[in-house]
Protein backbone atom coordinates (compact mmCIF):
# COMPACT_ATOMS: atom_id res chain seq x y z
CA UNK A 1 0.00 0.00 0.00
CA UNK A 2 2.96 2.24 0.42
CA UNK A 3 3.58 2.65 -3.15
CA UNK A 4 0.47 4.89 -3.66
CA UNK A 5 2.28 7.34 -1.27
CA UNK A 6 4.96 7.59 -3.59
CA UNK A 7 2.61 8.22 -6.53
CA UNK A 8 1.91 11.75 -4.97
CA UNK A 9 5.76 12.80 -5.33
CA UNK A 10 4.99 12.36 -9.58
CA UNK A 11 2.21 14.54 -9.47
CA UNK A 12 4.04 16.92 -7.15
CA UNK A 13 6.71 16.91 -9.51
CA UNK A 14 3.81 17.31 -12.83
CA UNK A 15 3.20 20.80 -10.80
CA UNK A 16 6.58 22.31 -11.58
CA UNK A 17 7.43 23.92 -8.47
CA UNK A 18 9.80 26.34 -9.86
CA UNK A 19 9.62 27.72 -13.45
CA UNK A 20 13.36 28.07 -15.24
CA UNK A 21 13.71 31.71 -16.00
CA UNK A 22 13.97 32.69 -19.27
CA UNK A 23 17.93 32.75 -20.12
CA UNK A 24 19.58 35.64 -22.52
CA UNK A 25 23.41 36.38 -23.57
CA UNK A 26 21.95 40.01 -23.20
CA UNK A 27 19.83 41.68 -20.67
CA UNK A 28 16.66 42.20 -22.09
CA UNK A 29 15.16 44.24 -19.71
CA UNK A 30 14.48 42.49 -16.53
CA UNK A 31 15.04 38.93 -17.75
CA UNK A 32 17.22 36.88 -16.11
CA UNK A 33 21.01 37.07 -18.08
CA UNK A 34 24.07 34.99 -18.53
CA UNK A 35 26.63 37.75 -19.43
CA UNK A 36 29.62 35.27 -19.76
CA UNK A 37 29.20 33.88 -23.26
CA UNK A 38 31.09 30.54 -22.05
CA UNK A 39 28.94 30.52 -19.37
CA UNK A 40 25.87 30.75 -21.04
CA UNK A 41 26.97 28.17 -23.73
CA UNK A 42 28.05 25.80 -20.76
CA UNK A 43 23.88 25.82 -19.71
CA UNK A 44 22.95 25.93 -23.46
CA UNK A 45 24.69 22.47 -22.71
CA UNK A 46 23.25 21.17 -20.15
CA UNK A 47 19.77 22.34 -20.81
CA UNK A 48 19.37 21.13 -24.46
CA UNK A 49 20.92 17.02 -22.90
CA UNK A 50 18.14 14.37 -23.52
CA UNK A 51 19.40 11.61 -21.62
CA UNK A 52 18.80 12.19 -17.81
CA UNK A 53 22.11 10.58 -17.26
CA UNK A 54 24.45 12.90 -19.33
CA UNK A 55 21.66 16.07 -18.52
CA UNK A 56 22.63 15.01 -14.50
CA UNK A 57 26.70 14.88 -15.65
CA UNK A 58 26.21 18.54 -17.94
CA UNK A 59 24.65 20.07 -14.67
CA UNK A 60 26.95 18.82 -11.84
CA UNK A 61 29.54 19.80 -14.40
CA UNK A 62 28.29 23.41 -14.71
CA UNK A 63 27.78 24.06 -11.17
CA UNK A 64 31.30 22.95 -10.19
CA UNK A 65 32.91 25.35 -12.54
CA UNK A 66 30.12 28.03 -12.12
CA UNK A 67 29.12 27.89 -8.27
CA UNK A 68 27.78 31.47 -7.83
CA UNK A 69 26.02 31.58 -11.71
CA UNK A 70 22.90 33.42 -11.41
CA UNK A 71 20.90 30.84 -12.85
CA UNK A 72 22.30 28.24 -10.09
CA UNK A 73 18.97 27.70 -8.65
CA UNK A 74 17.19 27.06 -11.91
CA UNK A 75 19.71 23.97 -12.53
CA UNK A 76 20.11 22.88 -9.03
CA UNK A 77 15.41 22.56 -9.32
CA UNK A 78 16.21 20.60 -12.75
CA UNK A 79 18.87 18.51 -11.32
CA UNK A 80 16.44 17.48 -8.63
CA UNK A 81 13.90 16.16 -10.99
CA UNK A 82 16.31 14.33 -12.76
CA UNK A 83 17.76 12.42 -9.95
CA UNK A 84 14.37 11.64 -8.93
CA UNK A 85 13.72 10.58 -12.34
CA UNK A 86 17.10 8.33 -11.94
CA UNK A 87 15.60 6.76 -8.35
CA UNK A 88 19.27 8.35 -6.81
CA UNK A 89 17.69 8.84 -3.48
CA UNK A 90 21.63 10.08 -2.06
CA UNK A 91 22.02 12.74 -4.84
CA UNK A 92 17.89 13.86 -4.65
CA UNK A 93 18.74 14.40 -1.03
CA UNK A 94 21.73 16.21 -1.49
CA UNK A 95 20.86 18.18 -4.61
CA UNK A 96 17.69 19.39 -2.67
CA UNK A 97 20.05 20.43 -0.13
CA UNK A 98 22.07 22.66 -2.00
CA UNK A 99 19.09 24.01 -3.39
CA UNK A 100 17.58 24.96 -0.07
CA UNK A 101 20.69 26.94 0.80
CA UNK A 102 19.79 29.10 -2.18
CA UNK A 103 16.01 28.83 -1.77
CA UNK A 104 15.14 27.82 1.97
CA UNK A 105 11.73 27.59 1.72
CA UNK A 106 11.52 25.48 -2.08
CA UNK A 107 8.77 23.39 -1.61
CA UNK A 108 9.74 20.76 -3.76
CA UNK A 109 13.06 20.21 -2.49
CA UNK A 110 11.48 19.94 0.89
CA UNK A 111 9.33 17.39 -0.25
CA UNK A 112 11.57 15.01 -1.77
CA UNK A 113 13.61 15.46 1.49
CA UNK A 114 11.00 14.32 3.81
CA UNK A 115 9.56 11.79 1.47
CA UNK A 116 13.32 9.97 1.43
CA UNK A 117 13.86 10.57 4.81
CA UNK A 118 10.54 9.41 6.10
CA UNK A 119 11.23 5.99 4.40
CA UNK A 120 14.56 5.47 6.07
CA UNK A 121 13.05 6.76 9.34
CA UNK A 122 10.47 3.76 8.46
CA UNK A 123 13.07 1.08 7.21
CA UNK A 124 15.45 2.14 10.01
CA UNK A 125 13.64 3.21 13.27
CA UNK A 126 16.89 5.64 13.35
CA UNK A 127 15.97 8.59 15.71
CA UNK A 128 18.57 11.04 13.96
CA UNK A 129 16.63 10.80 10.77
CA UNK A 130 13.47 9.95 11.98
CA UNK A 131 13.78 14.18 13.65
CA UNK A 132 15.57 14.84 10.15
CA UNK A 133 12.41 14.46 8.39
CA UNK A 134 10.08 15.63 11.39
CA UNK A 135 11.95 18.98 11.16
CA UNK A 136 11.77 19.23 7.77
CA UNK A 137 8.28 18.12 7.51
CA UNK A 138 7.31 21.18 10.01
CA UNK A 139 9.80 23.79 8.03
CA UNK A 140 7.31 22.45 5.08
CA UNK A 141 4.29 23.29 6.74
CA UNK A 142 5.12 26.53 7.60
CA UNK A 143 6.80 28.11 4.60
CA UNK A 144 4.87 30.85 2.83
CA UNK A 145 3.89 30.87 -0.66
CA UNK A 146 6.36 32.54 -3.24
CA UNK A 147 5.09 35.45 -4.70
CA UNK A 148 5.47 34.35 -7.78
CA UNK A 149 3.40 31.16 -7.45
CA UNK A 150 -0.28 31.74 -8.22
CA UNK A 151 -2.79 30.52 -5.39
CA UNK A 152 -3.90 27.67 -7.18
CA UNK A 153 -0.51 26.34 -7.87
CA UNK A 154 -0.04 26.41 -4.65
CA UNK A 155 -3.08 24.59 -3.51
CA UNK A 156 -2.60 21.95 -5.69
CA UNK A 157 1.00 21.52 -4.19
CA UNK A 158 0.33 21.98 -0.55
CA UNK A 159 -2.82 19.72 -0.86
CA UNK A 160 0.11 16.88 -2.15
CA UNK A 161 2.40 17.77 0.22
CA UNK A 162 1.23 18.45 3.45
CA UNK A 163 -0.50 14.55 4.11
CA UNK A 164 2.75 13.67 3.52
CA UNK A 165 4.70 16.26 6.20
CA UNK A 166 2.14 15.55 8.53
CA UNK A 167 2.55 11.52 8.31
CA UNK A 168 6.47 12.00 8.27
CA UNK A 169 6.47 14.09 11.79
CA UNK A 170 3.51 11.27 13.06
CA UNK A 171 6.10 8.40 12.59
CA UNK A 172 8.85 10.62 14.04
CA UNK A 173 6.33 10.86 17.10
CA UNK A 174 6.04 6.98 16.80
CA UNK A 175 9.22 5.62 16.75
CA UNK A 176 11.85 7.84 17.63
CA UNK A 177 9.92 9.86 20.81
CA UNK A 178 7.53 6.81 22.04
CA UNK A 179 5.10 9.88 21.77
CA UNK A 180 1.93 7.92 20.57
CA UNK A 181 -0.71 10.49 21.12
CA UNK A 182 1.73 13.17 18.91
CA UNK A 183 1.10 10.14 16.62
CA UNK A 184 -2.45 10.40 16.72
CA UNK A 185 -2.88 13.74 16.67
CA UNK A 186 -0.91 14.08 13.84
CA UNK A 187 -1.95 11.32 11.66
CA UNK A 188 -5.51 12.52 12.39
CA UNK A 189 -4.45 15.95 10.68
CA UNK A 190 -3.75 14.39 7.76
CA UNK A 191 -6.16 12.12 6.96
CA UNK A 192 -8.43 15.09 7.32
CA UNK A 193 -6.71 16.98 4.79
CA UNK A 194 -7.95 13.72 2.61
CA UNK A 195 -11.32 13.55 0.73
CA UNK A 196 -13.50 9.85 1.47
CA UNK A 197 -12.48 8.41 -1.90
CA UNK A 198 -8.47 9.60 -1.15
CA UNK A 199 -8.81 8.15 2.66
CA UNK A 200 -9.59 4.94 1.06
CA UNK A 201 -6.46 4.70 -1.55
CA UNK A 202 -3.38 7.01 -0.49
CA UNK A 203 -4.58 7.44 2.72
CA UNK A 204 -5.13 4.08 3.84
CA UNK A 205 -1.67 3.22 4.99
CA UNK A 206 -1.48 6.03 7.87
CA UNK A 207 -5.26 4.96 8.74
CA UNK A 208 -3.27 1.58 9.12
CA UNK A 209 -0.39 3.39 11.36
CA UNK A 210 -3.06 5.32 12.70
CA UNK A 211 -4.62 2.19 14.31
CA UNK A 212 -1.51 1.01 15.36
CA UNK A 213 -1.05 4.26 17.53
CA UNK A 214 -4.44 3.92 19.18
CA UNK A 215 -3.47 0.03 19.99
CA UNK A 216 -0.57 0.93 22.10
CA UNK A 217 -0.08 -0.34 25.66
CA UNK A 218 -0.26 2.87 27.82
CA UNK A 219 -2.89 5.83 28.74
CA UNK A 220 -3.36 7.07 25.85
CA UNK A 221 -4.47 3.23 24.10
CA UNK A 222 -8.03 3.51 22.77
CA UNK A 223 -9.22 0.33 21.50
CA UNK A 224 -12.56 1.04 19.90
CA UNK A 225 -10.79 3.70 17.50
CA UNK A 226 -8.32 0.96 16.90
CA UNK A 227 -10.58 -1.75 16.50
CA UNK A 228 -12.65 0.98 13.94
CA UNK A 229 -9.25 1.75 11.90
CA UNK A 230 -8.76 -1.74 11.72
CA UNK A 231 -11.93 -2.90 10.19
CA UNK A 232 -11.98 0.58 8.08
CA UNK A 233 -8.24 -0.39 6.49
CA UNK A 234 -9.82 -4.30 6.48
CA UNK A 235 -12.55 -2.74 4.33
CA UNK A 236 -10.61 -1.31 1.53
CA UNK A 237 -7.45 -2.52 1.53
CA UNK A 238 -6.58 -4.91 -1.68
CA UNK A 239 -7.21 -8.42 -1.43
CA UNK A 240 -3.55 -9.61 -0.77
CA UNK A 241 -3.36 -7.48 2.70
CA UNK A 242 -6.44 -8.09 4.18
CA UNK A 243 -4.56 -11.43 5.63
CA UNK A 244 -2.28 -9.21 7.36
CA UNK A 245 -4.81 -6.87 8.83
CA UNK A 246 -7.27 -9.39 10.21
CA UNK A 247 -5.59 -11.34 13.05
CA UNK A 248 -4.50 -7.57 14.25
CA UNK A 249 -8.42 -6.33 13.83
CA UNK A 250 -9.53 -9.83 15.56
CA UNK A 251 -7.03 -9.87 18.44
CA UNK A 252 -8.12 -6.23 19.45
CA UNK A 253 -11.65 -6.42 18.86
CA UNK A 254 -11.74 -9.97 21.14
CA UNK A 255 -9.60 -8.52 23.32
CA UNK A 256 -11.81 -5.52 24.40
CA UNK A 257 -14.93 -7.17 23.32
CA UNK A 258 -14.47 -10.63 24.47
CA UNK A 259 -15.29 -12.48 21.24
CA UNK A 260 -15.99 -11.74 17.68
CA UNK A 261 -19.51 -11.23 18.15
CA UNK A 262 -20.69 -7.66 16.07
CA UNK A 263 -17.80 -7.64 14.34
CA UNK A 264 -19.11 -7.67 10.98
CA UNK A 265 -21.49 -4.63 11.88
CA UNK A 266 -18.57 -2.56 13.10
CA UNK A 267 -16.87 -3.40 9.86
CA UNK A 268 -19.73 -2.29 7.83
CA UNK A 269 -19.85 0.79 10.28
CA UNK A 270 -16.24 1.55 9.22
CA UNK A 271 -17.27 1.94 5.59
CA UNK A 272 -18.63 5.46 6.56
CA UNK A 273 -15.82 8.04 8.41
CA UNK A 274 -12.46 8.14 7.65
CA UNK A 275 -11.88 8.90 11.34
CA UNK A 276 -13.90 7.05 14.12
CA UNK A 277 -16.89 8.99 14.97
CA UNK A 278 -18.08 9.58 18.54
CA UNK A 279 -20.18 6.58 19.36
CA UNK A 280 -18.47 3.31 17.89
CA UNK A 281 -20.64 -0.03 18.31
CA UNK A 282 -18.73 -1.85 20.60
CA UNK A 283 -19.53 -2.82 23.88
CA UNK A 284 -16.54 -3.84 26.79
CA UNK A 285 -16.18 -6.98 27.79
CA UNK A 286 -15.17 -8.38 31.05
CA UNK A 287 -11.97 -7.26 32.17
CA UNK A 288 -9.48 -9.52 31.69
CA UNK A 289 -8.96 -11.34 34.83
CA UNK A 290 -12.96 -11.89 34.09
CA UNK A 291 -12.54 -12.68 30.97
CA UNK A 292 -9.76 -15.45 32.00
CA UNK A 293 -11.45 -17.19 35.03
CA UNK A 294 -14.24 -17.95 32.47
CA UNK A 295 -11.71 -19.38 29.61
CA UNK A 296 -10.30 -21.43 31.93
CA UNK A 297 -13.76 -22.95 33.41
CA UNK A 298 -14.81 -23.54 29.81
CA UNK A 299 -11.88 -25.60 29.10
CA UNK A 300 -11.34 -29.19 29.55
CA UNK A 301 -7.67 -29.28 29.21
CA UNK A 302 -5.56 -26.03 29.66
CA UNK A 303 -2.79 -27.35 27.92
CA UNK A 304 -4.39 -27.32 24.62
CA UNK A 305 -4.53 -23.45 24.56
CA UNK A 306 -2.57 -21.32 22.04
CA UNK A 307 0.96 -20.38 23.28
CA UNK A 308 -0.50 -16.64 23.22
CA UNK A 309 -3.35 -17.22 25.55
CA UNK A 310 -1.29 -19.15 27.93
CA UNK A 311 0.83 -16.30 28.39
CA UNK A 312 -2.16 -13.76 28.38
CA UNK A 313 -3.87 -15.84 31.84
CA UNK A 314 0.01 -15.36 33.24
CA UNK A 315 0.15 -11.86 32.56
CA UNK A 316 -3.74 -10.91 33.58
CA UNK A 317 -5.34 -13.64 35.03
CA UNK A 318 -5.96 -13.56 39.35
CA UNK A 319 -2.85 -14.68 40.87
CA UNK A 320 -5.22 -18.05 41.96
CA UNK A 321 -5.72 -19.00 38.16
CA UNK A 322 -2.06 -18.01 36.82
CA UNK A 323 -0.75 -20.58 39.85
CA UNK A 324 -3.42 -23.04 38.70
CA UNK A 325 -2.24 -22.71 34.73
CA UNK A 326 1.17 -22.79 35.58
CA UNK A 327 1.30 -25.98 37.84
CA UNK A 328 0.42 -27.65 34.73
CA UNK A 329 3.07 -26.27 32.67
CA UNK A 330 5.83 -26.03 34.89
CA UNK A 331 8.89 -28.06 33.03
CA UNK A 332 6.84 -28.97 30.42
CA UNK A 333 8.41 -28.64 27.16
CA UNK A 334 6.96 -26.34 24.39
CA UNK A 335 7.25 -24.68 20.63
CA UNK A 336 8.24 -20.94 21.01
CA UNK A 337 6.43 -19.62 18.10
CA UNK A 338 7.17 -15.17 17.77
CA UNK A 339 9.64 -13.01 16.07
CA UNK A 340 13.29 -12.22 17.61
CA UNK A 341 13.74 -9.16 19.76
CA UNK A 342 17.24 -9.81 21.22
CA UNK A 343 19.35 -13.12 20.93
CA UNK A 344 23.26 -13.94 22.12
CA UNK A 345 24.74 -17.28 22.25
CA UNK A 346 23.45 -18.45 25.25
CA UNK A 347 19.74 -16.43 25.50
CA UNK A 348 16.85 -15.99 22.33
CA UNK A 349 14.42 -13.49 23.67
CA UNK A 350 11.37 -13.39 21.57
CA UNK A 351 7.89 -11.29 21.68
CA UNK A 352 5.19 -13.92 21.37
CA UNK A 353 1.67 -11.97 22.06
CA UNK A 354 0.38 -9.61 19.16
CA UNK A 355 1.09 -6.89 22.14
CA UNK A 356 4.75 -8.07 22.38
CA UNK A 357 5.24 -7.60 18.87
CA UNK A 358 3.59 -4.38 18.24
CA UNK A 359 5.82 -2.83 21.61
CA UNK A 360 8.57 -4.98 20.39
CA UNK A 361 9.12 -6.26 23.85
CA UNK A 362 9.88 -9.88 24.43
CA UNK A 363 7.60 -11.99 26.69
CA UNK A 364 9.41 -15.31 26.47
CA UNK A 365 12.96 -15.65 27.82
CA UNK A 366 14.55 -18.63 26.54
CA UNK A 367 17.72 -20.31 27.99
CA UNK A 368 19.67 -22.46 25.34
CA UNK A 369 20.62 -25.98 26.64
CA UNK A 370 23.97 -25.20 24.52
CA UNK A 371 25.70 -22.15 23.08
CA UNK A 372 24.32 -21.07 19.42
CA UNK A 373 26.78 -21.43 17.04
CA UNK A 374 27.77 -17.90 14.94
CA UNK A 375 26.20 -19.56 11.90
CA UNK A 376 23.53 -20.13 13.99
CA UNK A 377 23.22 -16.28 15.35
CA UNK A 378 23.58 -14.79 11.51
CA UNK A 379 20.25 -16.56 11.67
CA UNK A 380 18.50 -15.76 14.25
CA UNK A 381 19.06 -11.70 14.32
CA UNK A 382 16.21 -9.17 15.80
CA UNK A 383 12.82 -9.53 13.15
CA UNK A 384 13.95 -13.02 12.79
CA UNK A 385 10.28 -15.43 13.06
CA UNK A 386 9.82 -18.54 14.34
CA UNK A 387 7.13 -20.97 13.64
CA UNK A 388 5.25 -23.86 15.28
CA UNK A 389 5.70 -25.84 11.58
CA UNK A 390 6.87 -25.15 7.90
CA UNK A 391 10.14 -23.42 9.09
CA UNK A 392 12.47 -22.98 11.93
CA UNK A 393 11.43 -23.46 15.23
CA UNK A 394 12.54 -22.60 19.05
CA UNK A 395 11.44 -24.67 21.99
CA UNK A 396 12.27 -25.21 25.75
CA UNK A 397 10.93 -25.91 28.74
CA UNK A 398 8.80 -23.49 31.33
CA UNK A 399 11.11 -22.53 34.24
CA UNK A 400 9.64 -19.66 35.66
CA UNK A 401 7.16 -16.51 35.08
CA UNK A 402 6.86 -12.87 36.68
CA UNK A 403 4.26 -10.84 36.14
CA UNK A 404 5.04 -7.08 35.43
CA UNK A 405 2.63 -4.66 36.50
CA UNK A 406 1.27 -2.09 34.15
CA UNK A 407 2.86 1.53 34.13
CA UNK A 408 1.64 4.77 32.34
CA UNK A 409 3.11 3.54 29.18
CA UNK A 410 2.87 -0.18 29.41
CA UNK A 411 0.39 -2.95 29.85
CA UNK A 412 -0.06 -5.61 32.58
CA UNK A 413 2.44 -8.31 30.90
CA UNK A 414 4.54 -11.19 32.00
CA UNK A 415 7.76 -12.66 30.96
CA UNK A 416 7.78 -16.46 30.77
CA UNK A 417 11.58 -17.82 31.38
CA UNK A 418 11.87 -21.07 29.38
CA UNK A 419 15.34 -23.81 29.99
CA UNK A 420 16.72 -25.97 27.48
CA UNK A 421 16.52 -24.39 24.60
CA UNK A 422 16.88 -25.85 21.33
CA UNK A 423 17.03 -24.18 18.15
CA UNK A 424 15.36 -26.58 15.25
CA UNK A 425 16.21 -24.83 11.69
CA UNK A 426 13.94 -25.32 8.70
CA UNK A 427 14.14 -28.34 7.02
CA UNK A 428 15.46 -27.50 3.21
CA UNK A 429 13.66 -29.27 0.74
CA UNK A 430 15.25 -32.41 -1.07
CA UNK A 431 15.84 -31.79 -4.63
CA UNK A 432 15.25 -34.40 -6.86
CA UNK A 433 18.71 -36.16 -8.11
CA UNK A 434 19.27 -35.92 -11.53
CA UNK A 435 17.94 -38.18 -14.12
CA UNK A 436 20.70 -39.72 -16.16
CA UNK A 437 20.29 -40.86 -19.62
CA UNK A 438 20.09 -44.96 -20.39
CA UNK A 439 23.67 -45.77 -22.12
CA UNK A 440 23.00 -46.47 -25.57
CA UNK A 441 24.04 -50.05 -26.45
CA UNK A 442 26.68 -49.74 -29.43
CA UNK A 443 24.92 -51.25 -32.82
CA UNK A 444 25.54 -54.60 -33.54
CA UNK A 445 27.58 -54.81 -36.80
Amino acid sequence: MKKLVFASVVALASLGFVAGPVLHAQDPGGQITIKDPAEYNAYQMFSTQTDPKQKAAAGDAFLTKYPQSVVKKAVLDNLLDIYQQLQDPQKVLDTANSLLQVDPNNMKAILYSVMIKKGQCGQKSDAATCDDAASLAQKGLQAAKPAETADPDWQKMTAVAYPIFHSAIALDNAISKKDFKGAQDEYTKELQLFNDEQSKSQGLPDTLALAQAYSQPGATQDLPKACYLYARVWDFAPPQYKAQIEPKLNYYYKRYHGNLDGLDQLKEQAKGDKLPPGTINIAPAKTPAEQIHDLLASTPDLTTLALADKETILALGSKEDADRLWALLKDKETQVPGVVIEADANTVKVAVTQDAKDTKVADFVVNMKKPLTEAELKVIQPGFEFKTAGGAQLVGSYDSYTQTPATPTTAQSAVIVLRDGDYVPEKKKATAPARRAPARRPAHK
